[in-house]
């Protein structure tokens, strides 16, 4: 295939520059592709206004931008010996001048050690901040000097609305610094993370997202993050004009918990829930209780969880339909309904017990450390 291209290229260049020489033979003035070369002017004047800001945003923004790879180590077969060996690659973002590296929780996953190169090829150990598997974001650090560490540009991903032009900076298949450009397709998406959970408000894009892309940045034409580059959607593995970026919005959010507890803080109602499994097994529409933890919001409020009587024969207790007259139908959606809120929220979750309908009034706690 490199041979075909470079003859390819080859031919190209060739026909190129005879077809200049007999324009010049004929005295007619040199051509460029599609715009007539006026003598002494420079061949970026006939650049389009979308063209020049696609080079600006890259040239601007593609140093925040930096290649991680993700190894393991493993035992060789024959000979025992234990040695390194590269498990995969991602792209990341320079978040601020502490060193602090977002990407995608899937690209270090299952990683022994990580390795941020930055766009001079100068590479740094990162060691792991915090991670959201339900947001498939990962929080590294690295220490290098403030000199060589540019943050990306901070963007609302609340101003995109459908049809405005993105572009994506990513380290696609390992070839690094790659741009690509198109535009948001859609918006409020819900795909899936790598524990199950589901991302919801996720951004859709056109702009091509290839394997290595992940944890990239999805920039808008100010060259400001607006999203990081999580997945596509394709049957062959590759871009087929469906990507999905996580809003940098939710990631501002995130950033302060993964620092502060290395995970994603959410409060709880102080309960455990049936699985959804046993829930669907039993018939349950909602999210069944199986215990109340004493002294926590749920037991203070008078709820129950499952009983079993004299005769062996389990009944359920509450089962949560809704909070705050939001439905719920498995834990992904109470979990994601929880993440909206903050200890000493006060919040309305109804039940249904004994084909009852009640409503309690429960104050949020933090969660176990």
């Amino acid at each position: 295939m490199t041979m075909k291209l470079t003859f390819f290229a080859g031919i190209t260049a060739l026909a190129l520059i005879t077809g200049f020489a007999l324009l010049a033979t004929n005295n007619e003035p040199a051509m460029e592709y599609g715009h007539p070369a006026a003598a002494g002017q420079p061949a970026n004047v006939f650049l389009t206004d979308d063209e020049s800001n696609n080079i600006a945003v890259f040239r601007d923004v593609s140093p925040s931008v930096v290649f991680v790879t993700n190894t393991l180590i493993r035992r060789q077969l024959l000979s025992m010996n234990v040695m390194e060996t590269p498990r995969g690659s991602g792209t990341g973002v320079v978040w601020d001048k502490d060193g602090l590296i977002v990407t995608n929780f899937h690209v270090i996953l299952g990683a022994n050690r990580i390795i941020i190169t930055l766009q001079s090829g100068k590479s740094y150990d990162a060691e792991v901040v915090g991670m959201a598997p339900e947001k498939d974001i990962a929080l590294l650090r690295i220490t290098a000097p403030d000199e060589v560490l540019k943050p990306i540009p901070l963007g609302d991903s609340n101003d995109l609305s459908v049809g405005r032009k993105v572009l994506a900076i990513g380290n696609p298949f390992a070839l690094d610094t790659t741009l690509t450009v198109g535009v948001v397709s859609a918006l409020g998406r819900e795909i899936k993370a790598a524990n199950n959970r589901t991302i919801k408000d996720v951004i859709q894009t056109d702009a091509a997202i290839n394997p290595g892309n992940s944890g990239g940045p999805l920039l808008n034409s100010s060259g400001q993050l607006v999203g990081v580059n999580t997945a596509i959607y394709s049957p062959s593995g590759a871009s087929a004009g469906i990507g999905f970026a996580i809003p940098v919005n939710t990631v501002k959010k995130l950033i302060p918990q993964l620092l502060t507890y290395g995970k994603l803080y959410r409060p709880v109602l102080g309960i455990e829930t049936l699985t959804d499994n046993w829930a669907k097994r039993l018939g349950v529409k909602g999210i069944a209780i199986l215990s109340v933890k004493p002294g926590l919001a749920a037991d203070r409020a008078g709820m129950v969880g499952v009983r079993e009587d004299n005769r062996g024969q389990i009944h359920l207790g509450d089962v949560i339909v809704a909070i705050n007259d939001e439905p719920m139908t498995n834990e992904d959606s109470l979990l994601t309904a929880l993440e909206k809120f903050a200890p000493g929220d006060t919040v309305k979750v109804t039940t249904l017990r004994d084909e009852k309908i009640l409503e309690y009034e429960l104050t949020l706690t933090a969660p176990e450390s």
